[in-house]
């Protein structure tokens, strides 16, 4: 179902390409809509496309922009035949959500931290740690003290 889903989206915005891939995720720099084997996410990653995200600053944005690609994708399901129900979206955002809490998660006390607006660091309210943590979404999360309690 996915490819003939694929072949459509391709006639109807040859502004993207799309490429098969482990990840369903959106590459603003390749400008590629890259899809797995769920017809939900692969419109929802067209929504990113279609909404022109880029990236992120603060994490809160991160659920921002998941939550806006979600409801494009809700627009554009009835016109390609899919169905995109609640839970598909709760799960894919709770997903985000557990993510950015294990980041918020301070590496001294174990209290969730706050993300600073301007430097993005997190700080701990609790202990006053401050710690850094990477981007990564999908390989291990790793957080680095920079004041310790």
């Amino acid at each position: 179902m996915v490819n003939k889903l694929v072949i459509r989206l391709q006639r109807d915005f040859p502004e993207f390409r799309f490429e098969k891939s482990e990840i369903a995720h959106w590459s603003p720099s390749t400008v590629t809509v890259f899809y797995g084997d769920k017809e939900a996410e692969l419109l929802h990653e067209l929504g990113h496309a279609l909404l022109d995200h880029n990236d992120f600053a603060a994490d809160i944005e991160l659920l921002h922009i998941e939550r806006d690609a979600w409801e494009k994708a809700r627009q554009l399901a009835p016109k390609y035949e899919v169905e995109i129900d609640d839970d598909t979206v709760e799960t894919a955002l709770d997903g985000y959500r557990d993510w950015l809490h294990a980041r918020s998660l301070c590496p001294h006390c174990r209290q969730t931290g706050l993300q600073d607006n301007q430097t993005l660091d997190y700080y701990c309210v609790n202990c006053n740690a401050r710690w850094q943590a990477n981007d990564a979404r999908v390989c291990g999360l790793k957080r680095k003290m920079l004041r310790k309690a």
